[in-house]
């Protein structure tokens, strides 16, 4: 009797561990696939008393002209290279990317995003954050969804400054006269414009200067203001990422780039996708692209007016992909959206400015610097002191295995989720900011 209950005891262990054998490979394969999980939320009699206590936000209920109005009217803007009424598609992301015509890119998650199209993208995940309230005075922040980059898009070219200016006063105007800006005057306020912080700092009221004028309004200096590039001479700004061309819905599509990306085999040292600039007396775009140009270990993609490779989401993703540091001189200012495609695709940024990332990003990357950068003086290029390829070839494999293991890491934080998810499944940008948001308003009460 006993040799037979052991015969049914070991069998029925055997196919108890074969069918969790099983479930395991099948988890494991969707996982590698990118396909997205959702569990089981926990009984409401297991839930804290107020998981929102001081993460509340309040977001005002703006007359469309301020939002939505802006998108129908796109097809104003004057903009040479792309056609932005096709770019506030999929809430602000963008044309869906058929990602089995690019090899590169994982099962889902990519569109063709234009960076200009963040007010549209941070509104639409702001609907969906966890803790919003209808009731102003529990509040901890108040979100203003006006849609000031694209605003700023449609009237910039052959606009009077009168037009530029015009929606921007409408805007203080209707704010301050709403019970809800009394309590702190505006200081517990915050919007996203997204643009660098110069489009909005227009000194003199002149039509042949650039950008209108938001940013020096009394008001809006008040207020908390998100753009991709900040002031360092205002307190209120603050920098978050370029929208980047990945939006994963879930954390599973998320992790499986990241596996990716982390195992992709890196031909190329270095690699650089831009333009020279010119007009810019400063600019070591000249020099870096001469450098690259030279080496064997060089991947060059030379952008230029009109169409090129650099506005093809995966010629830009597969030359970062398979390069090992992506090299990030400044531009027409001192940030980049390549930044973060080129981390986006685990390749090590290397800076030649500290406000390119080290002084803007205070929010998002690690403060030990060489944790996941390069450093390289724009003195030392433009005087020709230094070789890109000399210092980057003197990294062991350990040392760039660190820098990418910490980039990889920083991924998820580094773009913006899929805003049509009711909940990505980890903490993206916009969770990055929104927390950012309430503890600059915290610190202003106390």
């Amino acid at each position: 009797m006993a040799s037979s209950f052991s015969k049914i005891s070991a069998s029925h262990c055997f196919w108890h561990v074969t069918f969790l054998s099983c479930i395991f490979w099948i988890a494991a394969y969707f996982h590698r696939a990118g396909f997205c999980f959702t569990s089981r939320s926990p009984r409401p009699d297991t839930l804290p008393a107020d998981t929102c206590s001081g993460r509340y936000v309040y977001v005002h209920d703006l007359p469309s002209r301020f939002n939505s109005d802006i998108l129908f009217d796109y097809h104003n803007v004057n903009i040479s290279y792309t056609n932005m009424c096709r770019f506030i598609s999929n809430a602000g992301l963008g044309p869906a990317l058929n990602v089995s015509n690019i090899g590169v890119l994982s099962s889902s998650g990519w569109y063709a995003t234009d960076p200009y199209a963040l007010d549209l993208i941070f509104h639409n995940r702001m609907k969906r954050y966890e803790c919003l309230t209808t009731n102003s005075s529990l509040a901890s922040a108040i979100f203003v969804p006006f849609y000031a980059g694209l605003d700023f898009g449609r009237y910039q070219w052959d606009y009077n400054i009168s037009v530029r200016d015009s929606l921007s006063l409408d805007l203080v105007n209707w704010l301050s006269s709403k019970p809800e800006w009394a309590p702190m005057g505006g200081r517990d306020h915050f919007m996203v414009a997204g643009r660098t912080t110069w489009d909005f700092r227009r000194f003199k009221d002149e039509d042949n200067l650039w950008g209108n004028k938001l940013l020096l309004l009394t008001h809006t200096m008040n207020m908390s203001t998100l753009v991709f590039e900040s002031s360092p001479w205002d307190s209120n700004d603050f920098a978050i990422p370029y929208p980047t061309y990945f939006h994963p819905s879930c954390y599973s599509v998320l992790v499986s780039w990241q596996d990716k990306v982390r195992s992709s085999e890196r031909q190329w040292l270095f690699s650089f996708a831009g333009a020279p600039r010119l007009n810019r007396k400063d600019s070591i775009r000249g020099e870096v692209i001469e450098q690259c140009r030279a080496s064997a270990k060089c991947n060059l993609m030379e952008c230029g007016s009109g169409l090129s490779e650099c506005h093809s989401p995966g010629s830009v993703m597969s030359l970062f992909e398979t390069t090992t540091f992506c090299l990030q001189p400044q531009g027409d200012t001192p940030t980049r959206r390549s930044v973060f495609d080129s981390m986006v695709a685990g390749c090590v940024p290397v800076f030649f400015h500290p406000r390119t990332a080290y002084d803007q990003y205070t929010w998002y990357l690690p403060r030990e610097h060489d944790r996941y950068s390069v450093f390289i003086a724009e003195d030392e290029v433009r005087r020709g002191e230094v070789s890109i390829e000399e210092v980057l070839s003197g990294y062991s494999e350990e040392q760039v295995r660190a820098m990418r293991d910490e980039v990889v890491r920083l991924i998820p934080r580094l773009i913006y989720g899929d805003p049509r998810s009711r909940s990505v499944g980890f903490k993206d940008a916009f969770d990055v900011a929104v927390e950012g948001i309430l503890q600059s308003v915290a610190k202003i009460r106390r």
